[in-house]
């Protein structure tokens, strides 16, 4: 969802996405080919851009897909990019690649989200860490950050919540930087205002030299995982670049051996 007023005018909003960015009429003209004049003229409203012009600045503004769509629209023109339905035939191919890549992964857990973090897919392993959630955390359609940060998730578990809170906020508002959705906002103000379970952040835990783990009781054990995010390089596809491939990777030989055991 955009949070982008439709009064607004393309030129003052081309020009906030400039300011977020940090650069500079000068150098934008210099990525996009034109001049430090023209981008001036564009921003003030002085000169209507060409959809080839909108599409080149926002490419080189790093505008989110969904955002260039409503930056075309707000200028005058039609929508470039589709927004298919994750279950629509048409991205049949897609949902069968990431369904192979998941299996592939098993028994480390792994799973696909939206721009909300909605769970479109998941594999066998993440049975393993969903263990003991309750139910209504479990009904369609699954928030990954609801389910991780909820007193009656996985928090209570999480060795190192504190921790992994924390970047998991910083992740989140770093997201909502670049993308500027109120439902990511919304979500955001929800996970944040949960309570810190009783009993949780113990003090300091076993960490890695390179990279934060995820260290997460189960069975009576500590499991420790690093953690990965993929995108797709260029979508044309609203829905498609908002997806992300999610993975657990056992960061100890403790944690791939149980894992292995509980799969056989």
């Amino acid at each position: 969802m955009t949070t982008v007023a439709l009064d607004t005018g393309v030129g003052p909003l081309l020009r906030s996405w400039r300011e977020q960015r940090r650069i500079s009429q000068l150098e934008l003209a210099l990525r996009a080919d034109s001049s430090a004049r023209h981008i001036s003229f564009i921003e003030t409203g002085r000169s209507r851009p060409s959809e080839e012009m909108i599409l080149r600045l926002a490419e080189h503004l790093d505008v989110p897909v969904r955002e260039r769509n409503a930056l075309l629209l707000m200028a005058g023109y039609a929508p470039r990019y589709a927004q298919t339905a994750f279950d629509d035939p048409a991205l049949d191919a897609l949902r069968e690649g990431m369904e192979r890549l998941l299996q592939a992964y098993d028994p480390y857990p792994a799973l696909v989200v939206d721009g909300t973090y909605n769970v479109v897919a998941a594999n066998r392993g993440m049975a393993t860490l969903l263990e003991g959630v309750a139910e209504h955390l479990l009904v369609p359609p699954l928030n990954a950050m609801r389910i991780t940060l909820h007193p009656e998730g996985l928090a209570p578990r999480i060795r190192n919540l504190r921790e992994w809170r924390a970047d998991l906020l910083d992740q989140m508002d770093r997201q909502i930087a670049l993308s500027r959705s109120t439902e990511l906002r919304e979500l955001y103000e929800e996970v944040a205002g949960y309570p810190v379970p009783e009993g949780t952040c113990p003090g300091p835990v076993p960490s890695l030299p390179f990279a934060l783990p995820l260290l997460i009781e189960h069975d009576g054990r500590v499991l420790s995982f690093v953690c990965s995010i993929a995108t797709f390089n260029t979508p044309m596809d609203v829905t498609v670049a908002e997806l992300a491939i999610e993975t657990f990777l056992p960061a100890d030989r403790a944690t791939a051996d149980h894992l292995r055991y509980l799969a056989s």
